[in-house]
């Protein structure tokens, strides 16, 4: 995620462009016309030995006799030069370059000499880059752009040329338009980073085919988006597609679990994404999925119902007061329900009055209003009415307001006024409705987010069993575990299938089912064995046994009489008739090939296609975001829905789900699990047959992992100088009211110096935006202690990384009463330790010259203090090639 040299290339002063023609047709035409005619301020520096001037502008016949280094040079020439030229602009001292066309044969060659000389570049086989709040267009687009406040990136360059045509149709603006090309260098997470950080970008919009790395994407996508609304369409979803494109993505559901937890929306289309665009920019934050619809006619409120419907949205339900006091100001027959038809004659009153009416109670997060061509309602005069009603409500803007004025020539007026109030509009009721999913997905997205699953604390005493047999079995050569095998594994993650009975063979078994005189299925897990003398693992499924007591002690004492010598370890006796109305769902674990361990949730007994029959979900997970995989999983009819008399237990099999993630965490041996069938009936969940397939790991085990998790070994138990105790842990989303107790009992002089400003209060975001970390790229370590049975936090560390992980700015903070204790010297040791160990090379920090306390701290552990007095701070450094004293 470096942003090395990124100022150059996106924001450069002036611009070199090798291969400049006259030649209309030719990519140094094109380039030379388009940086003219955007408007660029900076210097414009053909270079080629063939003209005197292009298109007015002097020109050079070589890069070494250019009368400086520019920021940015654009090779236009054939191909075959591109290693040659980039190397003279490497000598020349230039900083970035955009390379429009090279062949696959060259990737190695030109990155390599880009990283020798520093040099930032963009493709190749790139269309360019637009900037037009810097009137820039180094790029091969014809189309001219408006500014706006949208950025644009994309993987292909014939989706840039349809997007920016038909933003031109639609006087779309943009902040940004860049074709990433091929990506040798600069990647999506480069840019996301960089444009999180713009003040002229509001939303972010992706187009992409492919990603190098899964981990760098996530983490940059999870920072940007708690900033501002981040939009994917994904192409290839089928492996078809993918061939077509040439490129190798993985598991499409993958994709869509990646971008719901890194808090981003994807859509299907580019009608979509520009509809998403208006309904994320300009809606209010939703507060809930609750939608009440109100229309001039039935028709199009069934438009809209049908297509709430397929997408699992949710209708708000009116009180009977409510729907008493819109009775009353509604003619006969009109009806009082959601949707409400308000009938063809509604006036602009009649609309107004209902809105009023619904804004006053609290029954709904979102009002939907639909305006059909009317006579009695003309458009314009209508939406003007609505506008300064919902202005001068008190709650008009903690209701999400949706607008649908249908016509063209008609209602154009009208959706100019929206517009400009700030209050989206659209011109259809199913355009609409997709737009109120989008921000509904986009919230649950959001959610998703926040969610930093944990490993629970009994975990590693549970579990160290476990690994001793997964690394026996390896040890071994042995890559696949049946059922009775893995029972240890999966009993030390709260993992418990059915008892089994061990019997010397099969034939063995087959006889004693025979022998019973109960109708009896007999399952036999067979693994490959070198000798039949050696056990294998028998499950008996009693099919219409009315006495299953007195079955199980018949088996049972069957098996003794004709098995003496069996080694019987426990029975497994599965009435079918007891379990009248149970499901057969499937959990599997799959390794993606970019994502990592994937977690997929279906139903049992079909033929397993993951990206048709399953949901998926990226470890880790916590209860939270397991209800969510099976709530997705029954909306999106993988799951089959359950009758109101025997509901799915979606807490039971949630916590089923948590335990699997923690297994496939703490595991990385663990290269597929398919638990095959699960049969669930009410809140008794049977791992009827399990299979676990092996491999050797070596390496960083959250490496592996999309998401990395939270960093549980980094939690220690710290005595104090008065001799209690208490926990150092990173902090978690949990924290938030914790650490608001926290800084209500810091001085004002204490924030003062921490923050260099009197803050009177931290709002929700604030805190939010302390306690809800991306762990690649900022660690927070608190200090927790039990005072009168209850956790408080007396002390927090931070660190913040650049984006290159070089560089981080720390600080400590703890609470004032408490100082003296050597709280603050443990915390920044520790601080030290992990940045140490996570690749920084550099602590940074400030503080104040009246903060002797840190000052004096920051000498005793070898930091570089410079106190500058004209500027009223100290400025303290510490290299993290030295040792702590």
């Amino acid at each position: 995620m470096s942003q090395r040299g990124l100022e150059a290339l996106l924001r450069p002063k002036s611009i070199a462009v090798i291969g400049a023609s006259v030649t209309p047709g030719r990519a140094g035409y094109f380039m030379m016309r388009n940086l003219l005619a955007g408007g660029f301020s900076g210097p414009v520096l053909p270079v080629t030995p063939k003209y005197k001037a292009v298109s007015g502008v002097l020109a050079w016949p070589t890069i070494d006799s250019l009368p400086f280094a520019p920021d940015l040079a654009v090779i236009c020439t054939h191909s075959k030069r591109n290693l040659e030229l980039l190397q003279q602009l490497g000598e020349k001292g230039c900083k970035a370059c955009i390379i429009l066309s090279a062949p696959a044969s060259q990737s190695a060659e030109l990155k390599a000499c880009a990283s020798q000389w520093q040099i930032r570049l963009l493709g190749p086989n790139s269309l360019g880059l637009l900037a037009p709040w810097q009137g820039l267009n180094a790029s091969f687009s014809p189309v001219p752009i408006e500014k706006g406040r949208i950025a644009f990136i994309s993987q292909s360059a014939a989706v840039s040329n349809t997007i920016l045509d038909w933003a031109q149709q639609r006087n779309l603006g943009f902040s940004w338009f860049i074709a990433l090309g091929d990506s040798l260098d600069t990647d999506v997470d480069d840019l996301l980073d960089f444009l999180a950080r713009d003040g002229k970008t509001s939303a972010i919009l992706l187009y992409l085919e492919h990603l190098s790395d899964a981990r760098r994407f996530v983490s940059a996508s999870r920072s940007a988006s708690r900033n501002k609304p981040i939009l994917v369409i994904k192409s290839g979803r089928s492996r078809e597609a993918q061939a077509l494109l040439g490129t190798h993505s993985g598991l499409d559901a993958a994709w869509d679990a990646a971008i719901q937890r890194a808090g981003l929306l994807r859509v299907q289309d580019t009608h979509e994404l520009f509809s998403a665009v208006e309904s994320l920019s300009h809606m209010r934050p939703l507060r809930g999925d609750r939608l009440m619809i109100i229309s001039n006619g039935a028709a199009p409120a069934a438009l809209a119902l049908d297509e709430l419907y397929a997408r699992n949205g949710k209708l708000a339900q009116l009180s009977e007061e409510t729907r008493q006091q819109l009775e009353a100001i509604l003619p006969a027959g009109a009806g009082r329900g959601n949707p409400l038809d308000l009938k063809d004659d509604a006036t602009a009153e009649r609309y107004a009055a209902c809105v009023e009416i619904l804004l006053d109670s609290h029954e709904l997060d979102a009002l939907m209003i639909i305006h059909a061509p009317s006579a009695v309602a003309p458009a314009t005069e209508t939406a003007a009415h609505l506008i300064d009603t919902v202005a001068r409500h008190p709650r008009g803007k903690l209701v999400t307001l949706l607008t649908n004025w249908s016509g063209e020539f008609s209602s154009q007026a009208a959706r100019r006024a929206f517009t400009q109030a700030g209050i989206p509009t659209w011109r259809t009721p199913e355009g609409t409705v997709t737009a109120f999913m989008h921000q509904v997905e986009y919230r649950r997205n959001q959610k998703q987010l926040r969610e930093t699953p944990a490993l629970p604390v009994t975990l590693n005493q549970d579990s160290a069993h476990a690994h001793q047999l997964l690394s026996q079995a390896l040890a071994r050569g042995i890559t696949s575990l049946d059922t009775h095998e893995v029972q240890p594994v999966l009993q030390a993650y709260g993992l418990a299938t059915l008892p089994t009975w061990i019997a010397s063979d099969s034939a063995a078994a087959v006889t004693i089912a025979d022998q019973i005189g109960y109708p009896v299925a007999l399952k036999l897990r067979s693994p490959d064995i070198a000798h039949k003398s050696e056990v294998q693992g028998v499950m008996l499924y009693l099919r219409n046994a009315s006495e299953v007591e007195r079955a199980a002690e018949a088996i049972f004492d069957r098996v003794k009489q004709t098995l003496p010598q069996a080694r019987i370890e426990g029975l497994l006796v599965q009435s079918m008739a007891s379990r009248a109305g149970a499901q057969e769902l499937r959990v599997v674990v799959e390794q993606d090939a970019l994502f990592g361990p994937l977690i997929m949730l279906g139903e049992g007994g079909v033929e397993w296609q993951a990206d048709k029959q399953a949901a998926v979900a990226l470890p880790p997970l916590n209860m939270t975001l397991a209800r969510y995989l099976v709530i997705q999983a029954i909306k999106s009819g993988k799951i089959r829905s359950r009758s109101a008399l025997n509901p799915l237990d979606i807490a039971g099999l949630s916590q089923l789900l948590v335990q699997v993630s923690d297994l496939v965490v703490d595991c990385p041996e663990i290269q597929r699990l398919d638990i095959h069938p699960l049969l669930v009936a009410g809140n008794d969940f049977t791992l009827l047959d399990v299979t676990l397939t092996l491999a050797p790991f070596h390496g960083d085990n959250e490496a592996r992992l999309a998401i990395r998790p939270y960093p549980q070994h980094l939690e220690e138990q710290v005595e104090l100088k008065d001799g209690q105790f208490c926990l150092f842990r990173p902090i978690l989303p949990e924290d938030e009211p914790l650490l608001r107790d926290f800084i209500s009992q810091v001085t004002k002089e204490d924030l003062y110096y921490r923050y260099f400003s009197e803050i009177n209060e931290f709002t929700h975001d604030d805190l939010a935006n302390m306690t809800q970390i991306d762990y690649d790229r900022e660690m927070a370590i608190v200090a927790v202690r039990q005072h009168y049975g209850h956790p408080e936090i007396i002390g927090v560390t931070r660190a913040i990384s650049d984006a290159d992980n070089i560089d981080a700015e720390f600080s400590v903070l703890v609470r004032s009463d408490l100082k003296g204790l050597g709280m603050g010297r443990r915390l920044l040791e520790k601080m030290i330790r992990y940045t140490r160990h996570h690749g920084l090379q550099q602590l940074n920090g400030i503080t104040m010259p009246h903060n002797r306390g840190m000052i004096t701290l920051a000498r005793k552990l070898n930091f570089h203090v410079d106190i500058q007095l004209d500027d009223g701070i100290v400025s303290l450094k510490l290299s993290l090639q030295n040792e702590i004293n």
